[in-house]
């Protein structure tokens, strides 16, 4: 046989086996995303967790999977680069009407890229840009669903139709009272559309596959009237005796990107074509990254793949330079950005204060946990990446500086690539989107003057929410450790998040103590902890002199969580969450909750904290009628 016949013979079947680990990949990644369903259905919660968990490892497996295999049967790494450039052009073609190519195409970059060494790393052998459209994909066969179902309801029908959206979904659980809850829906659905005349076009269109994550199912799609689009999702949730209730109405923009908000853990979702998902919730949130909405949806390796094109693309159209990032400096962390890009960039330093007694395995682990957990719209989701190339002249001289006094073991300094480019290499980092600090926020507050209305109304509504924040992971099983005001931050949308992970523990490893007694006058009168401290052990009457100087944040702390002081109140959540408690933390606040619009008694179990009654910070504008 001619060698170039033999080549393209070992490219091809190269190229089948890594589509043939993708598609293993998909199947086993939408199977345990279709099992969410019955996990709702039966109440359980702690499987829900624990598959969410695991589903996050599906990808790295795979790829693994498939690398071995290539070595063992075809010894990948040996080919020449011609078989590699074949292998490419045969992967394009099995591309073609494939469902998810866009997926494939990440997965094949993995793959490559754990097989060639790196100075093959060149747009020739991987997907720099998509070689195949997603745009108007659909399955058309007879079985399949497709991506969403349309409704053309009238003002006289709307009711019935409401509920029979609902009824598609085919759950299992009966529910407590649809056509109660379906008049709530349509109550609010009136409110929110006004006496607006209903368009020829009317209709709502609804996703076909219900959003899961934590305790509950989210119906997902949008109203259409005329020009108008109005965005919307109906929380599903169990009450106390088992059956199910709609709890709430959530309309525009601003309430979709919280529910799809990065400091939320990511929904279960039974998507055939992932890419027709993205394309419907972008239409309904126009200012969420297509990279954060396919992290929402639990594809994190093409989230990253878009988040790193999208970065390449603002470096090509930009020209100010990374800094060191405003605030307290971290002990363990150097934080640095670029002022026009909404995201901050942390490396994890090489040594560390005496009081941090950590390793970078350890906060790497930190890190990982946070991955892996439900973030309960209190955590920032975090982005982890590995020789990351910057190129030199964006870099600030003083950030240089700081990178090679406290991470020279991160940094290099090269022209690996040999065109006479310098670049920035940063051996590890993760990068997450840039908040404001919430110490700083305070301080704007305090120079402003607490006697000022707004900033009096400024330091109230921060530190109620600071409070609900700590709640929040507290009923997540999440100790935060160190809780100063420069590890917490403000969203776009008032919320307020935490973003330092080097301390955290889970609730249940800590060991939650009230300061003893002194047995003496000198014990009372000693500058020292003369009692013993365990490794675990946590004070929480002790966090008042670190965290309440201030008499305005003091008074406001104090009235709305002072209960955060008392060290009954952690074992309390501690004992229940030991207990196989599974709390349910909501991303909508309660007043929208038809609960406290219509329905005597609790219909699900829940943490009530005291919410804010406007955000924090002015919020993208939703769409209306």
């Amino acid at each position: 046989m001619f060698p170039e016949l033999l080549d393209s013979r070992v490219a091809y079947d190269i190229a089948k086996a890594m589509m043939d680990g993708f598609n293993r990949h998909y199947q086993l990644f939408r199977t345990e995303s279709a099992r969410a369903k019955h996990r709702f259905e039966t109440a359980d919660w702690h499987g829900q967790q624990r598959a969410q968990r695991e589903r996050i490892e599906f990808y790295d497996l795979r790829v693994r999977e498939a690398s071995i295999r290539l070595e063992r049967e075809f010894k990948a790494g040996e080919q020449s680069m011609d078989v590699w450039h074949q292998v490419k052009l045969h992967y394009i073609g099995l591309l073609v009407n494939h469902h998810q190519p866009e997926l494939a195409e990440t997965f094949f970059n993995s793959v490559t890229t754990k097989i060639l060494h790196r100075s093959y790393f060149q747009n020739d052998f991987i997907f720099v840009r998509p070689a195949v459209s997603t745009e108007y994909i659909e399955n058309d066969e007879p079985t399949a669903k497709p991506t969403y179902r349309a409704y053309y309801p009238t003002r006289e029908n709307m009711h019935g139709v409401i509920v029979k959206l609902v009824s598609d979904f085919d759950l299992c659980v009966g529910f407590e009272d649809l056509e109660r809850d379906a008049r709530y829906v349509l109550e609010a659905i009136g409110e929110r559309l006004g006496d607006v005349k209903l368009r020829a076009n009317f209709q709502i269109q609804v996703l076909s596959s219900l959003f899961f994550r934590n305790k509950g199912a989210y119906v997902v799609g949008k109203i259409i009237n005329g020009f108008n689009e109005v965005p919307f999702a109906l929380p599903v949730l169990h009450n106390k005796a088992g059956g199910l209730v709609i709890d709430a109405a959530l309309f525009g923009e601003d309430d979709l990107l919280i529910l799809f908000s990065f400091a939320r853990a990511y929904f279960m979702v039974d998507m055939g074509i992932p890419s027709a998902y993205v394309q419907f919730l972008r239409s309904m949130m126009p200012h969420m990254p297509r990279a954060e909405i396919y992290n929402a949806l639990g594809l994190a390796k093409q989230g990253k793949t878009l988040f790193y094109r999208d970065f390449l693309y603002h470096l090509r159209h930009s020209t100010d330079k990374f800094r060191i990032a405003p605030g307290i400096k971290g002990m363990v962390m150097l934080v640095f950005d670029l002022p026009s890009f909404p995201y901050v960039f942390k490396v994890i330093k090489d040594y560390y204060p005496p009081q941090k007694d950590t390793t970078r395995e350890q906060i790497k682990g930190k890190y990982l946990l946070v991955k892996q957990h439900d973030r309960v719209g209190r955590m920032a989701d975090t982005q982890e990446y590995s020789e990351v190339a910057f190129p030199r002249a964006r870099f600030d001289d003083e950030l240089i500086a700081e990178i090679q006094k406290f991470a020279p073991s991160q940094l290099e300094i090269s022209d690996r690539d040999g065109d006479g480019q310098v670049e920035v290499i940063i051996k590890h980092v993760y990068i997450e989107r840039r908040m404001i600090p919430l110490n700083i926020y305070l301080q704007e507050a305090f120079d402003a003057g607490v006697q000022e209305p707004a900033a009096k109304e400024q330091i109230s509504r921060a530190v109620v929410e600071y409070g609900n924040a700590i709640k929040d992971l507290v009923a997540a099983n999440i100790f935060p450790g160190d809780m100063l005001w420069k590890n917490f931050g403000i969203t776009r949308h008032g919320k307020v998040v935490f973003y330092d992970y080097d301390e955290i523990e889970y609730i249940t490893d800590c060991k939650f103590r009230k300061v003893p007694v002194p047995r003496n006058e000198e014990e009372e009168m000693s500058g020292e902890v003369w009692y013993t401290v365990g490794p675990k052990d946590v004070f929480p009457e002790t966090f008042g002199p670190f965290l309440l100087g201030n008499d305005a944040v003091r008074e406001v702390f104090m009235r709305h969580h002072g209960d955060l002081l008392d060290a009954g109140f952690w074992q309390s959540h501690q004992s229940r969450i030991q207990a196989g408690y599974v709390h349910d933390v909501f991303p909508y606040e309660r007043d929208k909750r038809f609960i406290a619009l219509h329905r005597p008694g609790n219909p699900a179990d829940e943490v009530v904290t005291q919410l804010p009654p406007e955000p924090l910070l002015t919020g993208l504008s939703g769409m209306t009628p």
